[in-house]
């Protein structure tokens, strides 16, 4: 029996395809290995797998205006997405991020920009040097660069904005440079705050004793009851997106925050002011979850799927090689000027490298490796000026150097 594409059977099986890449994502995700596992990224792995084998195919099968209606579909999940997420993480972040900013400025926050700085001088270094080595046109290459470049950082913020920012039609070779760099990013961080304690024979319990909590700043605490606008507070997230989207779609000349820096800057604000008199702009915690959660599933499957429609096509080992050296060249650099420089602890220098390298697993495996939740203190304190200039970073290099 041979089964037929058309409108009414192509599209809802397009949609069951979209599904069943959520469910093998997330099995491919739970797959531990010594202890390092893809968790959520998983379902990047299974969207570039089937954007790669079979998106192509079922999309011939389909007619120009079925095809384009996917396609059309796909980039509505995915933005929506986008917004979901990068809004919970700028909520979630919000509270402590002034204080931490003041507070640590010349360690953490420091160390934060360092990390960037030295990862986007190697994207810098790595699309001159890659000019003699690919048949690329120059606007291609660095929309590849930046795509391993946010790979390399774990950075989905990066990856969105430099989607973005990138001319009309190069945001699929982004999607590949992210999907080409973005494993070893999750893995490389992963082992290497396992490694370092063991290479330095590290005393455990002794540094774990030289974390002090309490420099993360307390959240903003509220005495009398707030006015909830709904049970979830899924409206005040509403607003965040709304104005955070406008405020992304101002330009500043060739510059502009686009809807990830819009929406990160408005859930940060929020979230540190937390209500407008005596109504509330928090949304509840759970909420905040679910959809930080959600939504990098929906951004990583539509991104992975346009990206994977290519990958085969664009995929080149030194691109693997250059992602590798995007990881690996932030994080030693940024380990030394956090020991020898800023003289941190080694538990608190790790926390913040995760923060630096954005790497939320990392940060859970440093948590197992320690024996205590305190390393996340200084992920906290980094990782939103991270987060932030990666986005900057990702868009000046396109601007400079396409």
């Amino acid at each position: 029996m041979q089964f037929t594409f058309s409108a009414s059977t192509g599209v809802p099986f397009m949609m069951l395809c979209l599904f069943a890449v959520i469910t093998v994502g997330y099995l491919l995700g739970r797959i531990s290995i010594k202890g390092v596992s893809l968790g959520t990224a998983g379902v990047f792995i299974a969207a570039l797998v089937f954007g790669c084998v079979f998106y192509q195919d079922l999309s011939a099968a389909l007619t120009v205006g079925e095809a384009s209606y996917i396609t059309g579909a796909l980039k509505i999940i995915e933005n929506i997405g986008l917004m979901f997420f990068v809004t919970a993480v700028g909520f979630i972040a919000g509270p402590g991020f002034v204080s931490n900013f003041k507070k640590n400025f010349k360690s953490y926050v420091l160390l934060g920009l360092v990390i960037i700085v030295a990862g986007a001088v190697v994207c810098i270094a790595c699309i001159f040097v890659g000019r003699n080595f690919t048949e690329l046109e120059n606007n291609e290459l660095t929309a590849m660069m930046v795509g391993l470049f946010s790979g390399a950082l774990t950075s989905t913020p990066a990856f969105s904005a430099s989607k973005d920012a990138v001319a009309t039609g190069l945001d699929s070779i982004v999607s590949t440079g992210y999907g080409i760099a973005y494993l070893f990013g999750v893995v490389g961080v992963v082992l290497f705050v396992q490694l370092v304690p063991k290479i330095m024979g590290a005393d455990i319990a002794a540094e774990r004793e030289k974390i002090t909590a309490t420099d993360v700043g307390e959240k903003r605490n509220y005495k009398g009851k707030l006015i909830e606008m709904d049970d979830f507070g899924l409206m005040p997230l509403a607003l965040a997106v709304l104005i955070g989207v406008s405020i992304g779609s101002l330009k500043f000349g060739n510059f502009s925050l686009t809807t990830t820096g819009g929406c990160l800057l408005t859930g940060l604000l929020f979230g540190h002011f937390q209500h407008v008199g005596p109504i509330s702009l928090m949304p509840k915690t759970t909420t905040l979850k679910v959809l930080r959660e959600l939504g990098l599933v929906f951004f990583l499957m539509g991104a992975g799927i346009s990206g994977g429609s290519r990958f085969i096509e664009l995929f080149e080992p030194v691109y693997f090689l250059y992602g590798m050296i995007m990881t690996i060249a932030p994080m030693i650099i940024g380990f030394f000027v956090a020991k020898y420089l800023l003289k941190l602890p080694l538990f608190n220098n790790l926390g913040s490298i995760t923060g630096g390298m954005t790497s939320t697993p990392a940060l859970g495996t440093l948590i197992g490796v320690t024996g205590t939740e305190d390393v996340a203190s200084a992920y906290a304190a980094t990782y939103p000026v991270a987060l932030i200039s990666v986005v900057f970073a990702s868009q000046l290099i396109i601007i400079f150097f396409s």
